[in-house]
């Protein structure tokens, strides 16, 4: 505006300029603010794509605008899902070893993930496709449950917590996707009946749906319910082809891991939590609202991360209007 951009602009594309000129006070404050915290929050972002960065740009902006929101400078760090397993080259499992790459080089990775994972102040695992990985996501899962560390799995990051979960506490130890194994003994999670396998092309669960936020099972409203500024549904954009089977559900719920988001059927669930008593924050959506957030608009779910990593959830959720 100081350049009157705006106002050639407006003359190039012949548009009649408003009366009073726009208020954008609110940007001002954000591009003045942007680079004056001192505070430093880090977030480990579990992929499979980590040398191609730009495929979770979305990912990487909602961090961004929930990290100026708590008024906190973000550390995102990168850790491959692969490497947070324990290597073994007796295990057929296993990627084979790149060209530039020694058994004992594939070690120091393991340990430098490792330490990454145990040394951030929160962790988020996003969506993604096929089986490469998937392990070791579960393994990050786990230790953030099992450690208190603030977790939000969106999608796929989503599914691995339910499986995770699944593994831990339901009897079933080789809970897993049926995209990963057709066969397996616990699909936890399943491919959506209406989807035909063999002709993929155009066939995901696409675009803007509701969810509906309930109650925490035994009472209680829930932290998404919170962090959506106390709505009982919110539109949030989908993109995926497997989903939590709905006949493990009951079981999953009833050893402590709460579906509190569903569509408007009931039957697909679409954000799970574990109590705050139970866990700082743990949650994960099979939506991706990454999609909708805005540097002035932070996501929820992102939002909610960036304050239990940086130590300010219980006073987010403490103020009148968010209690």
């Amino acid at each position: 505006m100081e350049q009157n951009l705006h106002g050639i602009i407006l003359e190039h594309l012949k548009l009649q300029a408003p009366v009073l000129p726009p208020d954008i006070q609110a940007w001002r404050n954000f591009a003045e603010n942007i680079d004056q915290f001192t505070k430093v929050t880090k977030i480990c972002l579990i992929g499979k794509y980590s040398t191609f960065q730009d495929s979770y740009l979305s990912v990487i902006k909602a961090l961004k605008h929930a990290s100026v929101a708590v008024e906190r400078d973000l550390d995102l760090q990168w850790v491959e899902a692969s490497d947070l397993i324990v290597p073994n080259k007796n295990d057929l499992s296993q990627p084979p070893l790149e060209e530039s790459e020694t058994w004992a080089t594939r070690e120091l990775k393991h340990k430098e993930a490792w330490d990454m994972l145990k040394g951030c102040d929160g962790v988020i695992v996003p969506g993604g496709f096929g089986v490469r990985g998937v392990e070791g996501k579960i393994a990050a899962a786990n230790y953030c449950r099992e450690n208190k560390k603030p977790y939000l799995g969106v999608c796929l990051g989503f599914q691995v917590m339910v499986m995770e979960y699944a593994r831990t506490f339901c009897d079933m130890p080789k809970a897993n996707s049926t995209e990963f194994d057709e066969k397996c003994a616990n699909p936890v999670v399943i491919f959506m009946p209406e989807i035909d396998k063999d002709n993929l092309g155009g066939t995901m669960r696409l675009g803007a749906r509701d969810t509906l936020l309930g109650d925490l099972e035994g009472g209680g409203k829930s932290i998404s319910y919170h962090l959506y500024g106390k709505k009982d549904a919110v539109s949030e954009r989908h993109r995926h082809r497997y989903e939590v089977n709905p006949e493990k559900v009951d079981s999953i719920q009833s050893k402590g891991l709460h579906f509190v988001g569903k569509d408007d059927t009931s039957t697909r669930m679409e954000i799970a939590e574990l109590k705050r008593e139970v866990h700082p924050f743990y949650v994960g959506c099979q939506y991706h609202p990454e999609f909708q957030s805005r540097p002035l608009r932070p996501s929820p779910p992102f939002h909610g991360l960036l304050l239990a990593a940086s130590g300010q959830l219980d006073a987010f959720l403490e103020k009148p209007e968010n209690a």
